[in-house]
């Protein structure tokens, strides 16, 4: 960050007072420009036996396989988004069940929520940031070219949860490991 959002002038890097952390202040009017994670809020879209995954035509990990997700909006719920990103990315729709996996990754400060969610019908087709969306059984899931660790470890989550019939919320803190997401 360079300029103040508020009134343009120069910003630096500094402790404002009664704060515990550097943040962007204005060297004119001395607006402090927080800096917080983003939420990366997506769905689990189930049809029958099978769950929907796309394939990214964007960076990162351009060409490889994920759920549904993105950037929460402003202005809309967590449910919301969920349900967006997948008529964005999948051009599906879904019903949009309970909050099932939360993954903190603090060293690229994001948070992951992904949604078990219904399909209403086998009418999707990609969106403009997806090469190819498909139907995977879990057999069929392509573990190898998964784009993200969340959605790797959701997918394995899901799969035993369902072989026991009782699915219940998961939530962890993933480290770096030289991999994105």
């Amino acid at each position: 960050m360079k300029f103040c959002s508020l009134c343009g002038a120069s910003v630096e890097l500094r402790q404002p007072l009664d704060d515990n952390r550097t943040r962007y202040v204005c060297i004119s009017c001395g607006e402090v420009h927080y800096q917080n994670p983003k939420l990366i809020v997506g769905s689990i879209p189930v049809w029958e036996d099978r769950i929907l995954l796309c394939r990214r035509a964007i960076e990162p990990r351009h060409g490889l396989w994920t759920l549904p997700a993105g950037f929460m909006e402003n202005g809309e719920t967590t449910a919301e988004a969920a349900a967006r990103e997948t008529l964005e990315e999948a051009n599906a729709r879904v019903s949009i069940g309970e909050l099932y996996s939360l993954y903190n990754l603090p060293y690229i400060n994001q948070v992951y929520l992904l949604f078990r969610a219904r399909l209403l019908n086998p009418d999707f087709s990609p969106g403009v940031e997806s090469l190819e969306v498909r139907l995977f059984s879990e057999e069929d899931i392509p573990w190898d070219s998964l784009a993200f660790r969340p959605v790797r470890l959701t997918l394995e989550h899901y799969f035993a949860d369902r072989k026991t019939g009782g699915f219940k919320f998961r939530i962890s803190d993933l480290p770096a490991s030289g991999r994105a997401g």
